[in-house]
């Protein structure tokens, strides 16, 4: 019971940061902030890592191009 335990505790956090090094990667490129897998993992986070992940993206494009899909405001052209 314990060895499966811990093979249980290795399995979620090799999972978690995994997760955490896509999404960083996501936030933090330079190339352009419309990766797919990279906007779903930044939607499907709570609330002040998807801000904290919109932020990023915001000074990096700003005012270069649109925000991508849950950075956006409600018009859908500006940046929240």
């Amino acid at each position: 019971m314990k060895r499966l335990l811990s093979i249980v505790a290795a399995a979620v956090v090799a999972a978690v940061g995994v997760v955490g090094y896509q999404w960083y990667g996501y936030i933090s490129n330079t190339q352009s902030p419309f990766d797919e897998i990279g906007i779903d993992l930044n939607n499907t986070l709570p609330g002040p890592l998807h801000d904290y992940g919109c932020g990023r993206l915001k000074e990096t494009f700003g005012g270069k191009t649109l925000p991508p899909y849950g950075c956006a405001d409600e018009s859908g052209r500006g940046w929240k």
